[in-house]
């Protein structure tokens, strides 16, 4: 019974020193971040093939006037599946990068005891014990050696922040973007609903009217370009609307996570970048 409890106690401890060291907000936001690309270009790419759709059968009759239009939805459905492998593996090498500068971190403060990988890593980001030759007493391990390695490649967290900084920019103008269609179907789905309830609006039915030509998705000479009245409110009514328009909805959702995981990943490379600049040099807080 001894023994068990011994074992007890020394997995407990084994557990409590994984979850001191664990990168919380790294791991947050790794969630964070491949939940908003996955929502993002999984619902965005879908939409983008309903509205095809739509403006092919109600908005214009003739393939020149939005061939241009399918071309570009095209390319974007390729940039997204280049967007959701590039974010996928770049979160995986924050999070790894999370996992590495937070151990080093905790060394310095001492929270807990190092693996042979944090000594590895801490070597190379806090400038530890150098030149140990081959012969030495105390020769590096083979998985301390293959952990300093990775740690030159990992331990810099000022490169992860640049990129993650530039990366926020970008995104930042992809998730404005990601705005536009939602704010187009939402005028169309108020449109539609004033058709629907005229005695909320002075204009006739008429002369309410959805114009793809008006927001630049069709060009000015298309025929009919636009959709009027009871038409338009019987387009609004149909499954394939109301579809487009809420995976729209979730992809703007989705690039609004993807934001906040790239603001948590810089902020947490940049506070590890920090202490390891500051520590580095012998500065105390």
């Amino acid at each position: 019974m001894k023994i068990k409890a011994s074992m007890d106690m020394g997995l407990l401890e084994c557990c409590a020193r994984c979850l001191v060291g664990a990168p919380f907000a790294s791991l947050v936001a790794t969630g964070l971040c491949f939940f908003g690309v996955a929502l993002f270009c999984g619902c965005g790419h879908e939409a983008l093939t309903g509205t095809e759709k739509l403006i092919e059968t109600y908005f214009s009759k003739n393939y020149q006037d939005y061939e241009y239009l399918i071309n570009v939805i095209h390319a974007f459905q390729y940039v997204i599946y280049g967007t959701a492998s590039f974010f996928f593996l770049y979160g995986a090498l924050l999070l790894a990068e999370g996992f590495y500068t937070t151990g080093a971190v905790r060394q310095i403060f001492g929270d807990y005891k190092t693996t042979i990988c944090g000594k590895g890593l801490s070597a190379t980001v806090t400038g530890g014990q150098k030149g140990r030759g081959s012969r030495g007493q105390h020769q590096a391990h083979s998985l301390e050696r293959v952990c300093h390695c990775l740690g030159k490649w990992l331990g810099h967290p000022d490169k992860f922040v640049g990129i993650t900084y530039a990366l926020t920019v970008v995104w930042l103008l992809v998730f404005a973007c990601s705005a536009v269609p939602v704010y187009i179907y939402f005028n169309t789905w108020t449109t539609c609903q004033s058709i629907a309830f005229p005695s909320k609006t002075s204009a006739s039915i008429g002369s309410l009217c959805a114009d793809a030509r008006m927001y630049g998705v069709l060009p000015w000479n298309a025929f009919p370009g636009k959709v009027c009245g009871s038409n338009l409110l019987s387009i609004c009514k149909t499954a394939e609307f109301q579809m487009t328009f809420h995976l729209f909805i979730a992809a703007f959702v989705g690039a609004a996570a993807t934001l906040v995981s790239l603001l948590t990943f810089m902020i947490a490379a940049t506070y590890n970048f920090a202490v390891l600049k500051l520590m580095g040099r012998g500065t105390k807080f």
